[in-house]
C-alpha cells in the first residue's frame, strides 16, 4: 500500500495543466498495483493498437454497417489523424483533444490518435448543449476539437469566436470548408506516425462524470490506469478471447463504453461493433447481424430487449455484463430464463474508470453485486470512517490499481478521497461469504421514523408488479417521521392511474417486504428523468419536489437578476445556519488567505451544515455574506461565481452582501450566513 510519491514520475507532457490540476499528493488516493508490472514509459495506444495491428493488421478491428476496419486501417487513419494534431494544429504533449460523436470507427480513430500524439482526450456525450461543451472546454482548457459532421450546429456555438481554438470535422455530409474536413486534410499525411513516449503517470483521459447530482465533475486516469483496467475487471471476469465480439450500448464518453467497447477488446485482439445508437432494438439487431459474443449495456436496455427477443436470433451471445445502475433481481431472472445467460453485473464508477466490484458464473448471487475483482479491495465504513461489522449498512470504500483524481475540484475531492480510500457514495451490506449487497446510493437512503429504507429495494420489488413498466422511489421530508417513501411509476400499457392502482401498489409491496417500506405516496409519470447513459436521476425528482415548495420572485417590470433572487418563498421546515468562514473543520485552520478559496471553503462549510440537519444546497432560500473588503470581492466576481456553482450547484436564492469593519476571526475574509426551508411532503 503506497501514496503517490511526491516527487513528480517520468512524464513526456510539454504542456503541464494536467499535472498542475492534480490533487495534493495528500488528497489522492492509495493506489495498489499488486501483481500488474507496467514500464515507466508507457502509451496505451501502443499497447492497445499498434502492438496488435503489427501482429494482426488484416483482422477486422471495428464491425459497422458502413464497412468493417481492420486493424491495418485504423492505425494508419489514427497515425494520419496525430500528424494533423501535431503537424497542422501544433498540438504538443499535454493538450487536451475534445472528441464529439456517436460511437464511430472515426471515433476510435480520433482517440487513439490523440493518445499517440501525447495529449488527453476529453470525450463527450454527442448530445450535449452548447452550454455544456463550453463548461467542458473551459473545464479542461481545451482549444483543439474533433467532432463528427453530424453534430456541427452545437459545436460550432459553443467554439465560435474563441482565440486560439481549432475545430475539425470527420463524417463530412457534404458543403463543408476543405480547411475543416479532418478527412481530406488527413488523407495527405504519411500513414506511419512514431507514438510519443509518454510516461505510466502521464494523464491520458479526463472523463466528466454523467451529472447526476449537479455539474460534471471531470476526473483525470492516467495511460497506466486505462491498462489496469483491463487487466483486472475484462481479464478476469469478462474472460473474453481474441476471437470474440463485443457488442454494446453506452457512449465511449462514458466510462463504461470506453472500456467495453474499446479498452477490452482491442487489449485481446478482439472486435467491436460500433453501434451509433444504441436502443434495445437496434441491439439486438446488430447482435443478430455480426454474430456478437459479448454484450455490454445496462439493466434498462435488458427488460426492454426481454419483450423483442422473440424477433431476433442472437444464440451467438456468450457474455452479458451490466452495469450504469443496480441489476433488478427479477431482471437477472428473466434474462436467464430467456435467454439461459448470466448477466454479470458490477459497479464501477467514472471516478475510479471502470467496475471494481463483481462476480461470474458459478460465483454470481442473484442480487448481489459480487466480490471486489481481483488487483481491488473493498470495505465498508460508518459515517465517522470507523468499519462496520458483518451485516450492517455502510459507506463503500475502495482502493485498487486506479482510483479518484478530480480535476481542479479540491471539495469533492475531499468527499470522494478519505484516509487514501476512495469512498464512492454507495450504500452496501457484506455478507459473511465477502459478498456486497448494493443498499442504495448514499443520498438514496430513506430514513424514515428510524428506519433505513433503500430506495432501490423498494423499486425492485414495485418492478415486480405487472402493472409497472418503470419506477423511481425517493425520501421526501416529512416533519412527523422525518422522510416519507414516495414512488414515481411509469405505467404498463393497461395499467390505470387511479387510487385503486396506487393502493394496489402499496399493498403489494407490504407483501414483499417489511411494510414500513412502503412508499406512503405515489405519482404516475410519463417518463423517468435518466443521463444520457441510461442513468436514473433521482436527484432530479427530488428537485421537482422542492421546487413545488419553493419559489423565486422578481416583480415583472425589474431587470432579471443574474446570480441572485430579490425575494423566494417557501414552506416547510427552516433551517437557520450561522455564520461559516473559510477555515477547514477537520484542521481548525483557515485553509488560505486569499478570498475566493475563503469563499469556497465557507460556501463547502455551509452546505456540511445543511446535510448535518437533512438539508440541501437547493432548500436555501436566503444567504447573506459579511465581507471585510469590497474591492476585493467585486474585483474576483467571476472567480466567486465559479466557485459558488463548484460547491453550491445552480440554485441562486436571496442575497445579500455588506461590507463590515472587520470579523471576529481575525483572518476571515468573508463569513456567510445562510436559511434554507426543508419542504415537508405534499401527499402524506
Amino acid at each position: 500500500m503506497t501514496r503517490p510519491a511526491t516527487q513528480p514520475p517520468y512524464t513526456a507532457h510539454v504542456d503541464d495543466f494536467c499535472e498542475r490540476s492534480l490533487p495534493l499528493p495528500e488528497m489522492r488516493p492509495i493506489i495498489e498495483l499488486g501483481d500488474l508490472k507496467y514500464p515507466a514509459q508507457l502509451n496505451a495506444a501502443v499497447e492497445l493498437l499498434d502492438n496488435i495491428a503489427a501482429q494482426q493488421p488484416n483482422a477486422v478491428a471495428i464491425h459497422a454497417h458502413g464497412g468493417n476496419w481492420t486493424y491495418g486501417k485504423l492505425l494508419e487513419t489514427a497515425n494520419r489523424v496525430a500528424r494533423v494534431l501535431v503537424e497542422d494544429l501544433g498540438m504538443v504533449a499535454g493538450n487536451r483533444v475534445l472528441l464529439r460523436g456517436p460511437n464511430h470507427a472515426w471515433m476510435v480513430a480520433c482517440w487513439f490518435a490523440v493518445l499517440k500524439a501525447g495529449g488527453v482526450a476529453v470525450c463527450t456525450m454527442p448530445l450535449l448543449r452548447r452550454k455544456e461543451l463550453t463548461y467542458i472546454a473551459d473545464k479542461a482548457q481545451v482549444h483543439i476539437v474533433l467532432c463528427d459532421h453530424r453534430f456541427m450546429a452545437e459545436c460550432e456555438q459553443a467554439f465560435a469566436g474563441r482565440e486560439g481554438d481549432h475545430v475539425l470535422y470527420f463524417n463530412n455530409e457534404g458543403g463543408l470548408a476543405p480547411e475543416k474536413d479532418l478527412e481530406k486534410i488527413a488523407a495527405r499525411k504519411s500513414p506511419t506516425f512514431t507514438a510519443c513516449p509518454t510516461g505510466a503517470e502521464d494523464i491520458a483521459i479526463i472523463a466528466f462524470t454523467s451529472g447526476t447530482t449537479g455539474l460534471s465533475k471531470g476526473t483525470m486516469h492516467s495511460h497506466r490506469d486505462l491498462l489496469a483496467c483491463t487487466d483486472t475487471f475484462a481479464r478476469n471476469l469478462v474472460r473474453a478471447e481474441a476471437k470474440d465480439i463485443f457488442i454494446g450500448s453506452p457512449p465511449l464518453a462514458f466510462t463504461y463504453g470506453l472500456g467495453g467497447l474499446l479498452l477490452f477488446p482491442f487489449r485481446i485482439g478482439a472486435s467491436v461493433v460500433m453501434l451509433e445508437q444504441g436502443a434495445p432494438q437496434l441491439l439486438l439487431e446488430g447482435i443478430q447481424a455480426f454474430r456478437a459474443t459479448v454484450c455490454f449495456t445496462a439493466p434498462t436496455a435488458y427488460r426492454a430487449m426481454l419483450k423483442l427477443l422473440e424477433e431476433f436470433e442472437i444464440s451467438s451471445l456468450r457474455k452479458c455484463i451490466s452495469a450504469g445502475e443496480t441489476l433488478p433481481v427479477e431482471t437477472y431472472h428473466a434474462w436467464q430464463q430467456a435467454t439461459g445467460l448470466r448477466i454479470i453485473d458490477g459497479i464501477g464508477s467514472t471516478e475510479m474508470l471502470h467496475i471494481f466490484i463483481s462476480a461470474a458464473d458459478d460465483d454470481i448471487r442473484p442480487g448481489a453485486t459480487g466480490k471486489p475483482v481481483p488487483g481491488y479491495r473493498a470495505k465498508l465504513i460508518d459515517a465517522e470512517g470507523k468499519d462496520t461489522a458483518v451485516g450492517e449498512v455502510g459507506r463503500l470504500a475502495v482502493i485498487g490499481p486506479t482510483g479518484c483524481r478530480y480535476l481542479m475540484d479540491i471539495a469533492q475531492q475531499k468527499k470522494y478521497v478519505q484516509n487514501g480510500w476512495n469512498v464512492t457514495g454507495d450504500s452496501y451490506k457484506m455478507d459473511a461469504e465477502g459478498y456486497f449487497w448494493y443498499q442504495a446510493r448514499t443520498d438514496d437512503m430513506i430514513v424514515s421514523s428510524g428506519y433505513n429504507i433503500s430506495a432501490p429495494e423498494v423499486e425492485n420489488v414495485l418492478l415486480g408488479h405487472p402493472k409497472v413498466a418503470e419506477c423511481a422511489v425517493i425520501g421526501v421530508s416529512d416533519a412527523e417521521r422525518g422522510q416519507l417513501v414516495k414512488a414515481f411509476v411509469v405505467l404498463a400499457p393497461g395499467g390505470e392511474p387511479t387510487p385503486a392502482t396506487v393502493k394496489e401498489l402499496q399493498d403489494f409491496v407490504k407483501q414483499e417486504i417489511a411494510p414500513y417500506k412502503y412508499p406512503r405516496a405515489i405519482d404516475f409519470v410519463k417518463a423517468l428523468p435518466r443521463t444520457a447513459t441510461g442513468k436514473l436521476q433521482r436527484a432530479k425528482l427530488r428537485e421537482q419536489i422542492a421546487s413545488s415548495a419553493l419559489q423565486m420572485h422578481d416583480p415583472a417590470e425589474w431587470p432579471r437578476p443574474k446570480g441572485y433572487a430579490n425575494a423566494v418563498s417557501a414552506r416547510g421546515r427552516a433551517v437557520f445556519v450561522a455564520g461559516q468562514v473559510g477555515w477547514d473543520p477537520k484542521t481548525c485552520a483557515f485553509s488560505s488567505t486569499e478570498f475566493v478559496p475563503q469563499v469556497r471553503q465557507a460556501l463547502a462549510n455551509i452546505v456540511e451544515v445543511l446535510r448535518s440537519a437533512g438539508a440541501e444546497p437547493r432548500h436555501i432560500t436566503r444567504l447573506t455574506w459579511y465581507i471585510t473588503d469590497r474591492k476585493a470581492y467585486m474585483s474576483a466576481q467571476k472567480e466567486i461565481g465559479e466557485a459558488y456553482r463548484e460547491v453550491m450547484g445552480k440554485h441562486f436564492p436571496a442575497m445579500s452582501v455588506v461590507e463590515v469593519r472587520a470579523l471576529i476571526e481575525d483572518q476571515a475574509l468573508v463569513e456567510i450566513e445562510a436559511t434554507a426551508m426543508v419542504p415537508d411532503s405534499a401527499t402524506p
